[in-house]
């Protein structure tokens, strides 16, 4: 018997509870394995756990994916997908990702740690900013400045602290299209999936336009030239491989105006609802949801 992990207690537990009842109907869809859904609502409920056969880990953000619940799991010598505890903490520490993927040459937007002073950020980005927080996900808590005022920065810097109590981080905005890939560990090879450029119908792609069915168009796969697909395809697996990835991941661009792209993100618990991506992804390349999750949990950690 295979446990869906989901729930939590943190900003996104309603969007795991789902993306963890999308995985267990399509796991028990198998015809190879039988799954049932375990709500987390703290680190302490991982010894629930114990007796399953393995875990599906549908958590989103704070210790679910962070590595905690991992490292709880390794203890207990439980099987689970996705990435080990140090990869999980890497990618979910913006700040230190980026710092990752300046190092190996993958192009990330400049970015400074708040406080700053507005005088160093308008100095430094213009007057077009991202302000977020450093751990988190399903832009929770982020804000994009078009028009960059001290009031409107300091602003979106608490809001962003507020969200998640930590870090925040200031970063220059990219002009240009949005863009995801997932990649998966496929028979050993890294492979990345179709990529999917996405279009909110109104504002960005906020945490509404994520999980409110019709508000954003997502194109499968993404309309672009062979070399933006080579280049966005590469810096995605080599973004999972340098932070240790494994099983699968989604990694988040922006596609400049001119056709650079910028690495924002690695996701390594991505969500599996019926509105997410990684679905879509596979579903272009001819994977079911459930073949997929099978592949995944046959990939799992021990």
């Amino acid at each position: 018997m295979i446990a869906v992990l989901c729930g939590g207690d943190g900003k996104e537990r309603e969007v795991s509870l789902r993306s963890g009842k999308a995985v267990c109907d399509a796991l028990n869809e198998t015809g190879e394995f039988e799954a049932e859904l375990l709500d987390l609502k703290a680190l302490s409920d991982v010894a629930k756990v114990k007796g399953y056969d393995g875990a599906f880990i549908a958590m989103h953000g704070d210790w679910g994916e962070g590595g905690l619940l991992q490292a709880k799991l390794a203890e207990m010598k439980i099987p689970y997908t996705g990435s080990g505890p140090e990869a999980s903490a890497l990618a979910m520490n913006k700040w230190k990702a980026q710092e990752v993927f300046k190092k190996e040459g993958i192009r990330t937007p400049n970015a400074l740690l708040w406080p700053q002073s507005f005088a160093d950020v308008k100095a430094k980005f213009g007057l077009d900013v991202v302000v977020k927080p450093c751990s988190g996900g399903s832009t929770v808590g982020l804000s994009i400045i078009r028009g960059l005022t001290e009031l409107a920065l300091t602003k979106a810097a608490y809001l962003a602290r507020e969200s998640y109590n930590g870090d925040v981080i200031v970063e220059e905005y990219i002009d240009g299209r949005e863009l995801t890939c997932a990649v998966w560990d496929n028979h050993g090879k890294t492979e990345a999936l179709p990529i999917i450029e996405i279009k909110p119908h109104e504002g960005f792609y906020d945490y509404a336009n994520k999980y409110t069915a019709g508000a954003t168009e997502y194109i499968v796969p993404a309309k672009l030239t062979d070399e933006e697909i080579s280049q966005v395809s590469e810096m995605a697996v080599k973004a999972h491989k340098v932070l240790g990835c494994s099983g699968y991941s989604r990694s988040d661009f922006r596609l400049s105006n001119d056709g650079k792209a910028y690495i924002l993100e690695v996701n390594t618990a991505p969500g599996m609802t019926a509105t997410s991506l990684v679905p879509k992804a596979a579903k272009a390349k001819g994977i079911s949801m459930s073949e997929f999750v099978k592949a995944v949990m046959k990939m799992a950690h021990l």
